[in-house]
């Protein structure tokens, strides 16, 4: 299945686009999605953390997904 990742911060500078089109098995889980997305982009690895959201809602990893989710990667935020 073919899924759209919407990318923001620094994933979104790694990858180089606003977003991606990922095509992965049927039923992959968002931590599947998001450790093949480390395997393409090794750069995504080296950030502490990176939040995975489903439909406008943070996914826990064993979340599965559908073609038709919204998904978005959204790295860590500072602030001051």
């Amino acid at each position: 299945m073919n899924l759209t990742v919407a990318l923001f911060g620094i994933a979104r500078e790694i990858v180089g686009q606003p977003s991606l089109t990922l095509t992965v098995p049927a039923g992959q889980s968002a931590a599947g999605m998001l450790a093949e997305l480390r395997t393409q982009y090794p750069a995504l690895a080296g950030l502490r953390s990176l939040a995975v959201a489903v439909n406008n809602e943070y996914a826990a990893g064993d979340v599965p997904l559908h073609e038709r989710d919204e998904i978005a990667l959204i790295p860590p935020v500072s602030g001051g």
